[in-house]
């Protein structure tokens, strides 16, 4: 018998670094957890991981990436064919299935010191991506490893950008704000007849990359609006660093500030349904409260001859999730009509993946622009 089956889990009241965890993702404390390194095996990780037991790391660093990658391989082999089952139920069961695989590998665990450091072997420094991510902190926590390998991530994104055609300008996504990877939408607001005017505002910001496409078309005051403290501060640093600032006001609302506009836009998440994660919330809408939200009261915010542009994707009616009925009777009981609607079709490598369980949904995936206006 290895040495690694004889033992013990301990309780994380044992130790009191678990008083400062840490889980992006909303995860609760391991009820029971072991101190590991190097010398623990892949296959008694497995076990430890599914049976929910927190393996708070202690070996080098670069192996414990390694056991992770050893980890996924075991899940991948281990997961359930569900090609074959209808939607909605197909799409319910591939989201319980991956959320329990996130949930599995988040079983590893790190423990930092104060101010972000690393003890382990063969450690990065992760000072300034944590700040970025954490803000600073002054004492030691416990984090899962899946996670600070996202901060990582984020961090190098952050630093690189993402240049976005439609505005020939590089944006900076923050840590926790979902970066435009998907820009097709862009460039529907890119080539729309504009209505007359000069005021517009963006709902649900962001980046700040709508806004951003709004001033440059020409429109001199634009109000950019989140809930997020996290896309206030990201808006923010990509409007000052683009010299717009004169233009746009990121401020943070629910919905829409206290104004009226002649364009209002909004791309709220596109598929109903709860988050599981950080970044779930910019394409998960519980009880889609933020597109009723917005199709509802929008009317009210538009000035005379205004119109209300909203961005959708139909993966959600191919998922069995909404229909096309659904969104257009809200429409109409909001007070609103269809002007006119231009549609696109994504180019990300989802869309052309056949090993994806949710392809052939994912295949036929049209992203619109809807151009609303109030009925008269």
């Amino acid at each position: 018998m290895s040495i690694n089956e004889k033992l013990t889990p301990h309780f994380t009241g044992d130790l009191a670094l678990f008083a400062n965890w840490r889980s992006e993702n909303g995860w609760n404390v391991p009820k029971r957890f072991l101190e590991v390194d190097d010398t623990l095996t892949a296959d008694i990780a497995y076990r430890y991981a599914s049976e929910g037991t927190g393996l708070l790391w202690k070996g080098d660093f670069q192996n414990g990436r390694q056991l992770l990658q050893a980890l996924v391989r075991r899940l991948d082999q281990r997961s359930v064919k569900l090609d074959g089952l209808p939607y909605p139920e197909r799409f319910h069961r591939v989201r319980m299935q991956r959320a329990q695989r996130a949930r599995t590998l988040g079983m590893l665990l790190l423990a930092f010191e104060a101010n972000h450091h690393l003890a382990h072997r063969r450690a990065p420094d992760v000072g300034l991506a944590c700040s970025e991510a954490y803000g600073a902190s002054t004492e030691p926590y416990v984090v899962p490893f899946t996670e600070i390998l996202g901060v990582i991530s984020a961090h190098e994104w952050r630093k690189k950008g993402l240049f976005i055609p439609a505005l020939e300008a590089t944006i900076h996504a923050h840590y926790g704000v979902f970066a435009p990877t998907r820009s097709e939408y862009l460039e529907l607001l890119r080539d729309a007849p504009l209505p007359s005017g000069t005021r517009a505002m963006d709902i649900g910001t962001g980046t700040g990359a709508i806004a951003l496409l709004l001033a440059k078309r020409g429109y001199r005051q634009i109000m950019a609006s989140d809930t997020s403290p996290r896309a206030l501060v990201c808006a923010q640093a990509n409007v000052e660093r683009l010299n717009m600032a004169k233009q746009i006001t990121v401020t943070q609302n629910d919905l829409f500030p206290n104004h009226r506009a002649d364009l209002i836009v909004c791309n709220p998440p596109w598929l109903p349904g709860k988050p599981s994660s950080l970044l779930e919330q910019a394409i998960y809408d519980p009880g889609q409260q933020m597109l009723k939200g917005f199709i509802s009261d929008v009317g009210k915010h538009l000035l005379p001859n205004g119109q209300a542009w909203l961005i959708m994707s139909d993966l959600a009616e191919h998922l069995g999730l909404r229909t096309r009925d659904d969104l257009l009777s809200d429409i109409q009981r909001a007070g609103l009509r269809v002007i006119a609607r231009t549609d696109i079709r994504p180019t990300h490598g989802k869309s052309k993946d056949s090993q994806d369980p949710l392809n052939d949904a994912r295949s036929k995936e049209v992203t619109s622009l809807w151009r609303l206006t109030s009925v008269t």
